[in-house]
């Protein structure tokens, strides 16, 4: 696993420094295999009510060359999420987080338990696809995420019976915290 030191510059740029940065996975292959785990996607955000966080399904696309996650979502044409993107001109900022692999590790004191996992975290601007063919794509890897589908076909009818967006992500961290291997003597 390609790790950093915590006084080395990381993926995050010119963000704050990762806490952990030695955990922190910046191979393009290992974030990609993260992200194929992951079931769901916590999206958060702030419209006109508040601040929200709801978790959903998802395709996506990660381009390992430019670093580039673009995340794919369904759904109704109404309710409060595409009133945001709406209100926002069809550019919301949201933040987003997704996990996998967590399991509680057993330590030799309370103070010593923690958490396996594998997760990534990250940034971007959600955007409601009016493209038929981009709307047909993102439901083609949502399907193919969800339920392991490789070339699920959508008739136009079926692409415009539903609502079709995105989160283009402007940024993201992968991170992983191993299992510790239990030695047996």
């Amino acid at each position: 696993m390609v790790t950093r030191r915590n006084d080395e510059r990381t993926v995050a740029g010119r963000h704050r420094m990762m806490r952990r940065a030695d955990r922190e996975v910046t191979e393009p292959q290992q974030i990609d295999a993260i992200i194929a785990t992951c079931k769901i996607v916590s999206l958060a955000y702030t419209d006109a009510e508040g601040i929200t966080i709801v978790p959903l399904n998802f395709g996506y696309v990660f381009d390992a060359e430019s670093n580039h996650l673009t995340l794919y979502f369904h759904g109704s044409a109404t309710g409060r999420k595409m009133d945001a993107v709406k209100a926002a001109n069809n550019a919301l900022p949201m933040a987003f987080e997704m996990a996998t692999d967590c399991e509680v590790v057993e330590g030799r004191t309370l103070c010593n338990w923690g958490e396996a996992f594998k997760s990534i975290v990250g940034n971007g601007t959600a955007s409601i696809i009016d493209d038929l063919d981009e709307a047909r794509q993102g439901l083609a890897l949502l399907m193919k995420q969800q339920a392991g589908m490789e070339h699920a076909e959508f008739t136009d009818q079926q692409v415009r019976a539903v609502t079709v967006w995105k989160v283009e992500a402007d940024y993201l961290t992968a991170k992983v915290r191993e299992k510790p291997q239990l030695h047996t003597h």
